[in-house]
C-alpha cells in the first residue's frame, strides 16, 4: 500500500493510482493478447474520462444480477453457493467482452444477513421471491429526536443505536456502555460488566459466524474478480461511498422522515450532514487502499428530480456531496457518480466541479442536453434504458445506441451502458449494445 506525503498534489496521487491499476499487483495474465486486451482498456477508459480521444467508445457492464440469470442460476444461488456465484461473473465477463465490469461482490453473502437477522433489507429466499434481486425496508431507523447523538459521536451512535435496530441479533448492544468510560481505571471496570452478559456476548458470537461467513464469500470474490482480470478485463470501482444527504435519507431517517426534517429540523439536518462528510470521504478512500482502484461508486438517491425543489436541492443536497467529490478528488480518486432517475433540472448546479475529473451516469437523463452542458467538465455514462434491454429487440438497441454515440459520444468523454443495472434483459439485447458500440463506436 502507498502511504501518500501531504505534498504530493491530487494529479502526482491520481497518476500513482492509475498505474497501479494499470500493472495490478500479483496478477498473472492469463496470456500476452489478455495483458494487452487489458491496457487497452484501462486506455480506453481513462481517455474517456479525462476528456480525451480514445480509439473507440468503452463499454461498461452494469450487470446487477444479470450475471446469475444469464449462468441460468438464481439470485438466491448467487448470494448462497459462491462457487455458482463466480462460475456466473466470469461467463458472463468472457461471453460479452464489454471494456469493464463490476465486482462479483453485487451477491452479497445472504448466510451472513441470516445469522444476523438482517432487517434493513429483504432478498432473495428471504422475504423476496428466489429470483428476484433485494429490496430496502425503509423505516424510521433514527429518530428525529436523535439527531444530536448523532452528531455529537457518529461512530457510537451506529455502534449502540442503529445497529442494533438493523440486526436482530445484534439488539443487545443497546447495553454496552460509551467507549469513553475507559479512560481511567477507575470507571473501565464497570464498563466491562456488559461484555460479561450472556446475551451480549451471544451478540458477539453471532458477529463472529457472520465475519467467518464473509470470509468465505470475500474469498470466493477476490478469486472471480482476480480470474477476470487476469483474462483482460478490468474491474470499475475499487470503493463504494455515499451523499451525506443520502446516508440519513435512505437507511436512517426514511422518505418520509428527511422530507419532514427538511422543515422542522433545518439547522440539525444541516450540521448532521456536515459531520457526515468526512466520514464518508473516508469511506471512498479506504476502499481504494484496499482494491487499488481509483474509481469510487457514489450511487444518488434522493437528489433526482421531483424529490426535492432546486433550492432545497442547492441547500441539502448538493453542497455536501460537492464536498465528498472534492474530497476524493484530493485523493487521487475519481468519483463515479450514478444519477439515478432523471437529472434534468440538476445538470446546471453540478457543473461546479474540477474538470475531467468525474463520471455522471445518468439513468432517465437526455443524455444530449447533459452532453451539451457537462460535455467539457465531466465524461458522462449511461444510459440505454433497462426496459429497452428487458423488452426490445436487438435492432432497437442499435438504434438507441447509435443515437447516445452520434450525441453523447461526440468528441469522446462518453462510456457507453446501461442507464441502470440489468437483473431481466435479454441476453441478446445486451449483446447487441456492447458489439454495435464496438463497431460503431470507433473515433476516427
Amino acid at each position: 500500500m502507498i502511504e501518500y506525503q501531504s505534498k504530493l498534489s491530487a494529479e502526482s496521487k491520481l497518476e500513482e493510482n492509475f498505474k497501479i491499476w494499470f500493472s495490478p499487483h500479483g496478477i498473472e495474465f492469463k496470456s500476452v493478447e489478455a495483458e494487452k486486451a487489458y491496457h487497452d482498456r484501462i486506455n480506453r477508459l481513462r481517455n474517456a474520462i479525462q476528456l480525451k480521444l480514445p480509439d473507440r467508445v468503452p463499454i461498461y457492464a452494469n450487470s446487477g444480477f444479470f450475471a446469475a440469470n444469464y449462468a441460468g442460476i438464481t439470485p438466491q444461488n448467487a448470494m448462497y453457493d459462491y462457487d455458482k456465484l463466480s462460475a456466473a461473473w466470469k461467463k458472463h465477463a468472457l461471453d460479452f467482452g464489454a471494456d469493464v465490469y463490476g465486482s462479483s461482490a453485487i451477491a452479497g453473502p445472504g448466510r451472513a444477513y441470516e445469522i444476523l437477522d438482517y432487517r434493513l433489507y429483504r432478498w432473495p429466499g428471504h422475504g423476496t421471491a428466489v429470483n428476484t434481486p433485494y429490496q430496502c425496508v425503509e423505516d424510521e431507523y433514527m429518530k428525529a429526536e436523535e439527531y444530536g447523538a448523532l452528531i455529537q459521536d457518529p461512530s457510537d451512535f451506529f455502534n449502540r443505536i442503529y445497529l442494533p435496530r438493523i440486526f436482530g441479533a445484534l439488539k443487545p448492544f443497546q447495553r454496552l456502555y460509551h467507549m469513553v468510560n475507559t479512560v481511567e481505571m477507575a470507571f473501565t471496570g464497570s464498563y466491562l460488566v456488559p461484555y460479561g452478559l450472556p446475551e451480549v456476548q451471544s451478540a458477539f458470537k453471532a458477529m463472529l459466524a457472520a465475519g467467518q461467513e464473509a470470509v468465505k464469500w470475500r474469498n470466493a470474490v477476490s478469486v472471480c474478480d482476480r480470474e477476470v482480470i487476469e483474462s483482460g478485463f478490468p474491474l470499475l470501482s475499487g470503493s463504494t461511498t455515499l451523499a451525506p444527504f443520502d446516508v440519513l435519507a435512505d437507511t436512517l431517517r426514511g422518505t418520509r422522515g428527511i422530507m419532514i426534517d427538511m422543515y422542522r429540523r433545518q439547522d440539525q439536518l444541516l450540521e448532521a450532514l456536515e459531520k457526515l462528510t468526512p466520514l464518508m470521504i473516508n469511506m471512498g478512500v479506504a476502499g481504494m487502499n484496499r482494491a487499488r482502484r481509483p474509481l469510487v461508486f457514489i450511487p444518488l438517491h434522493k437528489g433526482a428530480d421531483g424529490f426535492m425543489s432546486d433550492q432545497q436541492y442547492k441547500t441539502f443536497y448538493w453542497p455536501t456531496l460537492k464536498k465528498v467529490i472534492s474530497g476524493l478528488i484530493n485523493e487521487g480518486l475519481i468519483p463515479f457518480i450514478f444519477a439515478e432517475g432523471a437529472y434534468e433540472t440538476r445538470l446546471e448546479v453540478i457543473q461546479d466541479i474540477p474538470i475531467a475529473s468525474t463520471v455522471w451516469q445518468f439513468d432517465y437523463t437526455d443524455m444530449a442536453r447533459a452532453k451539451e452542458v457537462l460535455g467539457k467538465i465531466a465524461c458522462i455514462a449511461g444510459n440505454v434504458p433497462i426496459s429497452l434491454l428487458g423488452t426490445g429487440t436487438p435492432d432497437e438497441v442499435k438504434d438507441y445506441c447509435k443515437k447516445l454515440i452520434d450525441t453523447a459520444g461526440k468528441d469522446g468523454g462518453f462510456i457507453m451502458c446501461s442507464g441502470a443495472v440489468i437483473d431481466e434483459a435479454k441476453a441478446e439485447n445486451v449483446r447487441a449494445m456492447i458489439e454495435f458500440t464496438k463497431e460503431y463506436g470507433v473515433y476516427h
